[in-house]
């Protein structure tokens, strides 16, 4: 009748006891597992760091080492060793105190907690009475256990729940954590060194007592060697070998402590929620999209040019600090950041009379280790001095996607995630600059317009209406100045022009642009303004990466899935994710579109011309892209688009106030663009990476509008002009970015209500001889340019 009460908790009095149900649906908190699309383990999820494992895949040595360390009888008794607890009894009472738990009562205190708070009922308030049902549920359950599995599932239940420590639960963890090891090439010594843990996992650990863990790895070899599971020479040996530890490879953090893991359980965390996982505790395998190959090549890319770009930054400021706003003015950032700080308002309410303690607070130095790119370093720094250390560092996003299947194959959310938890890729919005131009050609394209219907270039005047009153906008090219001749679509996008670009969106309206971005994955609120096709509006380097995406996909948007499938840890799928699709834009225009991001390679002073500098141009390959710098160069972009991938990049400082001085450092043509080529020529020099060089698609219908208006080059006539005041605008050559430091027309330029004196047109002349490496690049070009009248013939 007792033992009825205890079991079916009567009165409350004895707390929860496990069912047979319960027994025999045993359930563990086992974390899940996150792999890359080609089966690399890159991280876990867990609130105990655990992996299952099943009997055949324990080395013998370790069941060998528990038996004979931890229950000797295991294979003679029912679960409870009534003779151990005779023996323990009377060495208790002689003053020798040992335990008598069996390894099955031990697994029934793991795994069905039986004595935790919420399993005792009311007597855990009476301390001998507590002890002594503690102890009977868990002979009840122990029983239970025995009654419903083998020796061999008992075993391996127990060594899949128990610690070792450093957050290692179960035997597997255990052995990649010490040793780097599957379960079943542990050795006998390291066997008996993890099972030898088990008896206090602080006191005998490894990394932090190694002498106490060698004392007590010998005990159990000691019991070993007693046992007969070793001899007496082999047990000679093992003692005298070295405990030689060598950490996993795998980051175990149960934070996420990438940004590819933050991201991937931000993009489950409804997933889980509908359908009732748990992705700390559910035992799930995860696998992502990501190629692990062109992520490490990614990581490289920008790893190389973030170190030099941050010596630019630093040689640029020198020891003058770089926070200033849109007006020239200084700001000061690191007191502003001060008071935004969550501690400020309580030390000024602690401290409402005494100010001068609140500053004593925040430069109070303290030893702290800070990212460097030299390697994180230990230095002592007070709050203000952090605040200014990181307010002059810059950051990162990159993200890489494959259109044709929504895969997402890169994803870099910053320089270090350790240091700098924000995500750059998903969660930042920045101003897009010139990256947004495509979406006013784009609507220009869809009122029927082609890529070689011209404006001119000159200064222009737009009139809105704001609030009821007529306003004016006056966009500037960043040059200050304009050529006052008629541009091509294809040529004013490739060369990024402000003027034009305003031109194009005033014809074809504002909202008409917002609409298309909207179209093609924008999801931001964007302004419906008159400079909305410069870039205004902040949006995330995801949502550029998809809508380009859409010119490459036929038109077809595809919302970028994170993960593809997920099983549980029979490897029976749970879930295959697909991405959602729709057909925006026309097959011809996407084609066009392409076309026109071709111009910033193939037309003369076209933006993204520096990347000729990388080998990226074999087997007729095909390159589109499109720079973008925001105002005061805050902000740098380039997206890059090959035949199979769409890639975007920003790069710039978290502080908005604080970005390069000119465009010749700050622009995205100097900053980010390096980053997608050295990335892509990584991809292309890998035979196995599964991408290889060749031109973009041909047109899966006729091209109806007009493609073949090649733009002339202009050389300007130095006899009659002086050189140094000779803008870029004015000479249409092919450029050598290692002599050019003429600027662009990549940054909006700031709004100046007077109109600019007309430039007169230079005199055309004959063309100076050309260096040998001009030579080079003008037949690669040339070449080129045979090959796509080529293509585009047959394509129409």
């Amino acid at each position: 009748m007792f033992f009825c009460a205890l079991q079916l908790n009567f009165l409350w009095l004895f707390g929860y006891s496990p069912s047979y149900s319960d027994i025999k649906a045993p359930t563990q908190r086992v974390g899940s597992e996150l792999y890359t699309a080609d089966g690399k383990l890159i991280g876990r999820y867990f609130k105990e760091n655990r992996t299952p494992v099943a009997f055949k895949e324990i080395a013998p040595s370790v069941i060998n080492a528990l038996v004979a360390t931890e229950d000797v009888r295991f294979y003679q008794h029912m679960g409870i060793d009534f003779w151990s607890l005779l023996s323990s009894s009377i060495s208790t009472a002689t003053g020798d105190k040992r335990g008598a738990s069996t390894i099955t009562q031990q697994l029934a205190k793991n795994l069905y907690r039986t004595r935790y708070n919420k399993s005792q009922g009311f007597v855990k308030r009476i301390p001998i009475v507590r002890t002594i049902v503690s102890k009977l549920k868990e002979w009840m359950t122990a029983v239970k256990l025995e009654s419903n599995y083998s020796k061999n599932d008992i075993i391996t239940m127990y060594l899949n729940t128990v610690p070792f420590g450093n957050n290692a639960y179960g035997i597997k963890t255990a052995a990649r954590t010490y040793f780097d090891r599957e379960t079943n090439q542990l050795t006998v010594p390291e066997s008996a060194m993890l099972v030898g843990m088990l008896k206090g996992t602080s006191l005998y650990n490894p990394l932090r007592n190694p002498e106490k863990a060698l004392e007590r790895r010998n005990i159990a070899l000691a019991q070993m060697n007693k046992y007969k599971y070793i001899s007496n020479a082999e047990f000679e040996a093992y003692k005298n070998t070295p405990i030689q530890l060598k950490a996993g490879d795998i980051d175990e953090s149960s934070e996420g402590d990438s940004y590819l893991r933050a991201a991937v359980a931000k993009y489950l965390e409804k997933w889980c929620t509908d359908n009732g996982y748990d992705l700390y505790e559910d035992g799930l395998k995860i696998y992502t999209t990501i190629d692990s190959k062109l992520q490490t090549y990614a990581e490289e890319a920008v790893a190389d040019q973030m170190k030099t770009l941050q010596k630019r930054f630093y040689n640029v400021w020198g020891k003058e600090d770089p926070w200033y706003d849109s007006e020239k003015k200084k700001v000061d950032y690191p007191t502003r950041a001060i008071h935004n700080l969550p501690i400020y308002a309580l030390l000024k309410k602690k401290f409402e009379n005494s100010p001068d303690s609140i500053d004593a607070y925040f430069n109070k130095k303290k030893k702290m280790k800070v990212f460097s790119w030299s390697g994180n370093r230990d230095t002592l720094f007070s709050t203000l001095d952090s605040v200014r250390y990181y307010g002059k560092i810059l950051n990162t996003g990159m993200m890489t996607m494959e259109p044709a299947s929504g895969k997402i194959k890169v994803w870099v959310g910053g320089i270090s995630h350790r240091f700098f938890k924000y995500d750059h890729v998903n969660q930042a919005k920045r101003q897009a600059g010139s990256t947004f131009k495509p979406f006013a050609y784009l609507a220009a394209l869809e009122s029927g317009m082609s890529p070689c219907d011209t404006f001119i270039d000159k200064p222009v005047r737009i009139a809105y209406q704001d609030k009821g009153k007529t306003e004016y906008w006056e966009p500037r090219n960043a040059s200050y100045s304009s050529t006052y001749r008629e541009t091509s679509l294809r040529l004013a996008m490739a060369r990024s022009i402000n003027t034009v670009t305003a031109q194009v969106t005033e014809k074809v309206g504002w909202d008409s642009v917002v609409k298309w971005a909207h179209e093609c994955g924008i999801d931001s609120r964007l302004e419906s303004v008159p400079s909305v096709s410069l870039g205004p509006n902040d949006v995330s380097v995801y949502e550029m990466v998809k809508a380009y995406g859409t010119f490459l996909n036929n038109g077809v948007k595809t919302d970028p899935i994170l993960v593809e499938k997920i099983t549980d840890l029979d490897n029976n799928t749970i879930e295959d994710f697909k991405p959602k699709t729709k057909k925006v834009l026309s097959d011809e225009i996407s084609w066009l579109m392409l076309y026109m991001f071709r111009g910033g390679i193939d037309e003369p002073g076209g933006t993204s011309q520096a990347l000729w500098e990388w080998d990226l141009w074999k087997k007729n390959n095909q390159i589109g892209g499109k720079t973008g710098t925001s105002s005061d160069y805050v902000d740098a972009w380039y997206m890059g688009i090959t035949k199979d991938l769409v890639t975007g990049v920003w790069v710039g400082c978290d502080e908005r106030t604080a970005h390069f001085k000119n465009g010749e450092t700050g622009e995205g043509g100097k900053t980010a663009l390096p980053i997608f080529a050295k990335f892509m020529e990584k991809v292309y020099h890998d035979p196995q990476s599964g991408y290889t060089y060749g031109p973009f698609p041909k047109a899966k219908e006729k091209i109806t509008r007009a493609i073949n208006c090649p733009t002339p080059r202009y050389v300007v006539d130095t006899t009659t002009t002086d050189s140094v005041a000779v803008d870029s605008t004015d000479m249409d050559v092919v450029p050598d970015e290692e002599n050019q430091t003429l600027p662009t027309e990549d940054t909006p330029a700031p709004v100046e209500n007077k109109t600019p004196a007309p430039v007169q047109p230079k005199a055309i002349v004959p063309a100076a001889p050309l260096t040998r490496k001009e030579e080079r690049q003008l037949k690669r070009k040339q070449r080129q340019e045979e090959k796509d009248k080529k293509a585009n013939t047959e394509g129409n």
